[in-house]
């Protein structure tokens, strides 16, 4: 099936060349194009896209709105295009609570050594996530943050993406979510489909001892990571290491972020960091990250790595340090993300005595990743992204 793919841009060059790279493929098709969100809300409505490409900075309405707009009324995934800069990735991070699903920076020469891999890229992420028709799980924003929403939304719509980057998050959880539950209740009623979101679950813990918390992810999960650590109590009794697909410029403003909005610390790792017990340390874009030394007083490297790996950081990378460094007392949890890594550094781990759960297909953005670890017979559990976080702290004894 050919998927139908709906591009947005205020640059009728870039919307060209987009176009082109899409068109390349048989198993894609443009079906339309719009140069600003007020155009796009109208296209999404008119042509039902099975995925939109959407540009941050236009005139008439900036794509972070458009984003919101859509996902309240005609939900469908969108991979934002943008710049690789701290307000490009603040605005990027913006979208992606609005409800994009994935992101591409707009220099192709920023994501992949030539054209060929470049187009290659381009074109694996619109199929990936266009097979997600009802992937998305909205956030549960901070009762402070949701309190405040429907002033934000408001004046959402009278400023630019420019001017919407300075606060620390917004969160589209109440319109999104009911529109995307109505739609997966029309899908459910024609095709006997699994419901979006999980029922609650009674966990126990298995009596299981650790010394850190590590979570791999890639596309769609700065939400997912969002998701998780908001939940997560200020004292929390294991330092944590996240590992996200991302670009160098995105990683600290991610970490300044999920800081300013959960109860643990979250900051960008650094070369010789002491892991901390309730300190979150995110790897830092384009090096990897590892550890050093003996549970208890393990430090954490960074390091520039090979150019031959394609993950920078890679989830494989820091857990086959981590099963090195604190064997069998490791519990690793592998999210959302498109290709498998994490499976080998996973099955180190695992072989060591750690335990590694997974994230759930029906809540993933894209499930590939965590069926890596799933069919190799890896992870013990197999979650729901609303369920994670709980799930963490009935382990830990923290409920």
């Amino acid at each position: 099936m050919v998927v139908k793919v709906l591009v947005v841009d205020d640059s009728s060059f870039f919307r060209r060349r987009v176009s082109e790279i899409i068109n390349k493929s048989p198993d894609l098709e443009v079906i339309a194009t719009a140069n600003n969100g007020l155009e796009a809300i109208e296209m999404v409505a008119k042509f039902k896209p099975d995925v939109v490409t959407m540009d941050i900075e236009m005139p008439v309405m900036d794509g972070i709105t458009a984003v919101r707009k859509i996902m309240a009324s005609n939900p469908v995934p969108i991979l934002m295009f943008s710049s690789l800069t701290h307000q490009g990735a603040t605005a990027t991070l913006d979208a992606l609570e609005a409800g994009a699903a994935d992101f591409l920076p707009k220099k192709f020469e920023d994501i992949a050594r030539d054209k060929d891999e470049a187009i290659l890229l381009l074109q694996q992420r619109i199929k990936a996530i266009a097979n997600r028709r009802s992937y998305r799980v909205v956030t549960r924003a901070p009762e402070s943050v949701r309190a405040t929403e429907s002033a934000r939304t408001a004046e959402s719509t009278r400023t630019t993406a420019s001017t919407k980057i300075a606060p620390p998050i917004r969160s589209a959880a109440g319109s999104a979510l009911a529109a995307l539950q109505k739609s997966h209740r029309n899908t459910q009623a024609s095709n006997n489909s699994v419901p979006l979101l999980a029922t609650t679950k009674h966990f126990k813990a298995s009596g299981k001892s650790y010394d850190i918390l590590a979570i791999g992810t890639s596309t769609g999960g700065p939400v997912a990571l969002q998701t998780i650590l908001s939940d997560l109590p200020a004292n929390f009794k294991l330092p944590i290491l996240l590992i996200q697909h991302m670009p160098g410029t995105f990683t600290k403003a991610f970490a300044e972020r999920l800081n300013g909005i959960c109860k643990i610390t979250v900051k960008e790792a650094c070369d010789g960091d002491l892991l901390q017990p309730g300190c979150a340390y995110l790897a830092p874009g384009g090096k990897q990250m590892l550890i050093d030394g003996r549970s208890g007083h393990a430090k954490i490297r960074i390091h520039e790595g090979s150019e031959k790996l394609n993950y920078k950081p890679s989830v494989d990378i820091t857990f086959a340090s981590l099963s090195k460094c604190y064997a069998n007392r490791v519990l690793a949890v592998v999210l959302t993300g498109m290709g498998a890594d994490g499976r080998d550094g996973a099955r180190m781990l695992k072989d060591k005595g750690s335990v590694i759960w997974a994230q759930d297909e029906e809540s993933c953005v894209v499930y590939g990743m965590p069926q890596a670890v799933v069919k190799a017979g890896i992870a013990t559990e197999s979650l729901a992204l609303n369920q994670v976080a709980k799930r963490i702290k009935v382990e830990l004894k923290h409920e």
